[in-house]
């Protein structure tokens, strides 16, 4: 068992895990998260998405956040991007304000794909298909997250199959990397490790990550089965946050604090301070007037006021 040396952790947490909070965080709020993000460390943060605020009314203030956040050289900023029109808006600020990377999204089940975003799997890829070429045109990094990789609220378990043929349909349009998602947090080791071994039949190790939702307790098991197979790269989030509006009862991401503890306790580098960490997890916990959703921050914090 060959595990590797070091990971490389994308936290999501000021997208997936805001993006679904039904109270209004402020601009200034998630550009501070972002920036103690990075002061902990992190080298990969995922910032918004440039959506209709039809649909995310809490990613309304994109271009504010992007205009506000003070970069730090050498971490990479993503936003989601679904459309050419989210695009558009995300390289309409100045140039120095532009994402790294920018994000696009499908599913690899059929009836997610219709209730997440209104259209096919096919008719989804045909819509990346010009944003994928547009970003790489600008020399923007492209990011694909396959969503529902084991298990769909609608369709139940999904074949691994139906991963591979959504990582090709990506890797036919251009996208440079994949996240293989248990968007409802379904998977299980086994589980995850064959959608995984299906991605890996379209795109290297270098180029797959990890994404696990929580929801049954299983994600660092799942992270802990990827990391056997040499996945080095995965997303997580702050305090545990988010979740999934189109999947009843899907409880948010592995908290990124969770993971850093247990790659810190395996002896995997990551370059990532666990307590600043815990302290921007504390903070955007306490704007949303809650406790942060991780395991080890709370042991941590307890150890701390003893």
């Amino acid at each position: 068992m060959k595990l590797p040396t070091h990971v490389k952790i994308v936290d999501v947490g000021p997208r997936d895990g805001l993006q679904n909070e039904k109270q209004p965080v402020p601009a200034d709020v998630k550009i501070g998260l972002v920036h103690r993000l990075q002061d902990a460390g992190l080298r990969e943060i995922e910032v918004t998405s440039f959506v209709s605020p039809k649909w995310v009314p809490q990613m309304a203030d994109n271009a504010e956040v992007m205009h506000g956040i003070t970069r730090k050289a050498g971490v990479r900023y993503s936003v989601l991007t679904p459309n050419m029109k989210g695009f558009e808006a995300a390289i309409a600020a100045p140039r120095e304000e532009w994402p790294d990377e920018i994000v696009v999204f499908g599913a690899a089940s059929e009836a997610f794909s219709q209730k997440n975003i209104n259209c096919s799997i096919a008719e989804s890829i045909e819509r990346f298909a010009p944003v994928v070429a547009a970003a790489r045109d600008k020399g923007i990094y492209v990011r694909g997250a396959m969503s529902c990789t084991v298990g769909c609220p609608y369709e139940g378990e999904i074949a691994p199959e139906a991963v591979g043929r959504l990582a090709k349909l990506m890797k036919d349009i251009g996208v440079q990397h994949v996240g293989v998602a248990d968007t409802i947090g379904v998977g299980t080791p086994v589980k995850v490790q064959r959608a995984i071994e299906a991605t890996l039949a379209h795109y290297g190790i270098d180029d797959v990550s990890g994404h696990y939702h929580d929801t049954y307790g299983q994600a660092l098991g799942n992270t802990l089965a990827s990391l056997e197979m040499g996945v080095w790269q995965y997303d997580t989030s702050s305090a545990g946050l988010g979740g999934c509006p189109y999947a009843k009862g899907a409880t948010g991401n592995v908290a990124t604090e969770d993971v850093v503890y247990m790659l810190q306790g395996m002896g995997i580098e990551t370059g990532i301070d666990l307590d600043k960490l815990i302290d921007a997890g504390v903070y955007i916990s306490q704007a949303l007037g809650r406790e942060p959703n991780s395991r080890a921050s709370k042991a941590i914090r307890t150890k701390r006021a003893g």
